[in-house]
């Protein structure tokens, strides 16, 4: 993971989760089109820093959280 300064987010479309309901709580949101990175961000604080993944670590993640490995509570 790396902070995402000297990469330009500025004019990104970003996803939101799956995961998240209508009402905009704990909310992340990823842009999918950077090659071999993800950055991920608060939805809540779209001004705010971004975390940045290599790919590779990003899916490792995903999948360990869908096998139920992590639950996040």
């Amino acid at each position: 993971m790396k902070r995402s300064k000297g990469i330009d987010l500025t004019a990104t479309t970003w996803r939101k989760s799956s995961y998240s309901n209508h009402e905009g709580g704990e909310c992340i949101e990823v842009r999918d089109d950077l090659p071999g990175l993800v950055p991920v961000r608060d939805s809540k604080d779209p001004h705010g820093p971004a975390l940045v993944f290599p790919a590779a670590g990003w899916t490792s993640f995903i999948a360990t959280v869908k096998n139920g490995e992590i639950t996040g509570r």
